[in-house]
């Protein structure tokens, strides 16, 4: 699992905003676009991607992208 293709899934959720503009450090709640439908938009995302199953709990801990990537990829590690 890569950080890069984990971005890349994100801006495809993302249609309206530029490729390139999301990156770690990027606080993703703070993005254009962002909503409670967005949230669920990528939880699902990631379940469908990596078949991990966050809950929105969990998602409002994450701050960045980074952080979001780090737990889904200690869920994919298990």
């Amino acid at each position: 699992m890569q950080l890069v293709s984990f971005i890349a899934h994100i801006e495809e959720e993302f249609e309206d905003l530029p490729k390139g503009l999301i990156v770690g450090e990027t606080a993703f709640r703070q993005l254009d676009g962002w909503s409670s439908m967005m949230a669920l938009i990528l939880i699902a995302r990631i379940d469908s991607e990596y078949n991990v199953n966050l809950s929105a709990e969990e998602l409002a801990e994450a701050a960045t992208v980074n952080d979001l990537f780090d737990l889904v990829k200690a869920r994919v590690a298990i």
